[in-house]
């Protein structure tokens, strides 16, 4: 240690230390040497004691950002502290353990540090990891799925005392309900489908369980990044029948466009239709119920003057008949003649009137 100039301090209190056990007690020429020895111990003592305040200064006192949180232990129980700012705890006896409030991630099924470009490290450290990756569907196919797992710590105590195992923990479950959802799905909706349902399932379950093992950390998010078969031709295949679907669901809506387009015009069509059809039934029945209002106010008049009423009748229906009727003239000469018979009614009526 070098205080006051490299070894110097020291080498003068060994000597000063010497010189006092060389000297005999009572020697009045030794007082000074002793007195020097003295002076340099207490210096050293001086020096000791600064220095272990300001190391207990700054035991005393630590700091979290707006990310951070800390686990306190004291003569080792713990405590959390979650909010940022400068905080005291006791020297010595308390120790801080500080952690990230951060949202982390971790693959299963691929290795988010490959290189594509790089070609050894492509040999040596392929994107997929075949033991992660590899599943089998409900209906005995292959398939290769990738999750992305997103979590964060949610208990900091229960986190750091299980911090040796919580990590390996939270995979060992999130690859163990990811094999069983994807297991209980058919490999067509685990490639199209049903993904957003598989990874909401993952999701729930794997909350679920971390409630129980209460190890400090919880989910946000899972996530399907990607998810084909072991095999080109079959991937191709899956391919060609996503493009099938995208094409009927976009036949689909163009038929649901069409149909919220010409739908109402036809129901103003019908609505038109029925309009005029009630039209014409209240017309129809306004002119029977006439009809029948005048045949009756007629029979009234025939139960009172039957007679008169016949003969009205007849001649009424005489003026609607006789315009219409041909009066043909028979010669003796055998030639016929045809004339309307209103000519005569003209006729008779201009004599009449001469």
């Amino acid at each position: 240690m070098n205080i006051f100039g490299g070894n110097s301090f020291m080498n003068q209190y060994n000597k000063a230390k010497m010189n006092q056990q060389a000297q005999p007690q009572g020697n009045p020429q030794g007082g000074g040497a002793g007195k020097g020895a003295r002076s340099v111990l207490f210096a050293f003592k001086m020096v000791i004691l600064i220095l272990f305040l300001g190391v207990t200064a700054l035991q005393s006192f630590y700091t979290l950002s707006e990310n951070e949180m800390a686990v306190i232990t004291t003569l080792g129980s713990p405590s959390s502290v979650t909010t940022s700012g400068f905080k005291f705890k006791w020297p010595y006896i308390q120790q801080v353990h500080k952690m990230s409030k951060e949202i982390r991630g971790m693959s299963i099924g691929y290795d988010p540090d490959y290189d594509p470009y790089n070609h050894a490290n492509s040999e040596n450290n392929p994107m997929t990891v075949p033991s992660e990756a590899e599943m089998i569907t409900n209906d005995f196919n292959f398939v290769n799925v990738d999750f992305y797992i997103e979590y964060q710590i949610v208990d900091p105590v229960r986190a750091y005392i299980n911090s040796e195992s919580a990590i390996s923990i939270l995979r060992n479950l999130a690859q163990s309900y990811i094999r069983d959802t994807v297991g209980s799905y058919g490999v067509d909706e685990v490639i199209t489908t049903g993904k957003a349902e598989i990874q909401t399932k993952v999701k729930t379950l794997l909350t679920e369980r971390l409630e129980q093992e209460d190890i400090g950390y919880g989910i946000n998010n899972v996530t399907i990044q990607d998810a084909v078969p072991p095999t080109d031709a079959v991937n191709d295949a899956f391919k060609a029948v996503e493009d099938a679907k995208q094409g009927m669901d976009t036949k689909l809506n163009e038929a649901k466009k069409y149909q919220s387009e010409q739908l109402p015009a036809a129901n103003a069509k019908a609505d038109k239709a029925l309009k005029d059809a009630e039209a014409f039934k209240q017309e129809r029945i306004s002119e029977a119920e006439g009809q029948v209002s005048r045949f009756n106010d007629m029979y009234d008049e025939y139960a009172k003057y039957p007679l008169i009423t016949k003969k009205r009748m007849f001649y009424e229906m005489m003026e609607e008949v006789l315009p219409g009727l041909k009066v043909i003239v028979d010669g003796s000469d055998g030639t016929q003649t045809v004339l309307p018979l209103d000519s005569f009614v003209d006729g008779n009526a201009k004599g009449g009137a001469e």
